[in-house]
């Protein structure tokens, strides 16, 4: 398990870890759905596009994983920024 998520070992293509902006307010949430989630190619992207002000956080993230009432969801691993 990883940050909330079962890794599936026969399969580990259909969630993976990705650098991503995440459009919210920043808070104890831990999982985001994906209309949220922006992922970029690596984590100096993510930081250089971010803009806190405008609640765009860079964030290390594991996803898409589908939620059990069907909807895509990415799990925070690590906020890049403070």
């Amino acid at each position: 398990m990883k940050g909330g998520v079962y890794l599936d070992a026969e399969s580990p293509h259909l969630v993976q870890a990705h650098f991503a902006l995440i459009n919210v307010r920043r808070g104890s949430r831990k999982r985001f759905p994906e209309n949220c989630v922006m992922p970029v190619a690596d984590a100096a992207a993510a930081l250089a596009a971010a803009d806190p002000a405008q609640n765009l956080h860079a964030a290390e993230v594991m996803g898409p994983s589908r939620s059990s009432e069907g909807f895509r969801l990415y799990y925070l691993i690590r906020w890049l920024q403070d």
